[in-house]
């Protein structure tokens, strides 16, 4: 389940999900990546300044929930994400119609990317961000922890990387952005996944409720 808790950099999940347990609706494409309305359980995050500021916007929001997502972003020093999440693809990577990934020569993160992948390829730059393919999410985090050095190794997603890494007690702290819709089906992100936690923060805003958990 979730790892130990530590003074020491931590490894954090923060992920947005719907009231119904999915991180992903239904009929996922390459198109739609993140399924049929898959993209309300993210409108919280799109007009807030700290996120356009991250992908080269200008402007936004600056309240609450802003403030949680530019403390996230200062404390993380590297990113630790599944294949789909990188590209929507899967199987060898010269079969990937999208595998240079979603942010073409621009990713929108100022630190290592490390996309867990059971499929070889060489590490890279892009845009100035060093990105490197790893076998296995254990392999991946360790990789990202003498990254990050100091600051903390945050999983992104998507769900199987978040499971993979909750089911080897990797996780210190699971940030849950909980999006007030139902989306029926789709992907959950808790199947598979056992265990105990605490409840160590709850701050909820009109469009978002922001739920922290540490190892029970």
């Amino acid at each position: 389940m979730l790892g130990r808790q530590s003074s020491m950099a931590e490894i954090t999940v923060d992920i947005s999900m719907s009231l119904d347990g999915f991180v992903a609706g239904p009929d996922r494409t390459l198109e739609a990546p993140l399924g049929r309305d898959g993209l309300l359980l993210h409108a919280w995050i799109f007009g807030l300044a700290s996120w356009r500021k991250q992908h080269g916007l200008v402007g936004g929001e600056r309240n609450a929930d802003d403030e949680r997502v530019a403390a996230s972003l200062r404390a993380s020093g590297a990113v630790v994400m599944g294949r789909r999440m990188w590209s929507g693809g899967a199987g060898p990577w010269d079969d990937d119609p999208n595998a240079d990934g979603w942010w073409d020569d621009e990713p929108p993160f100022d630190v290592p990317v490390f996309v867990v992948t059971h499929h070889p390829r060489r590490a890279e730059t892009k845009g100035g961000t060093p990105i490197a393919f790893v076998d296995g999410v254990e392999a991946a985090v360790e990789q990202a922890r003498t990254a990050a050095g100091a600051k903390n190794v945050s999983i992104a997603g998507g769900a199987a990387v978040v499971q993979q890494a909750m089911r080897a007690g990797l996780v210190d702290e699971l940030r849950l952005h909980v999006v007030p819709v139902f989306l029926g089906d789709g992907v959950r992100l808790f199947d598979g996944v056992a265990g105990r936690l605490r409840v160590t923060e709850a701050i909820s805003s009109p469009a978002v409720t922001h739920l922290t958990y540490r190892p029970a």
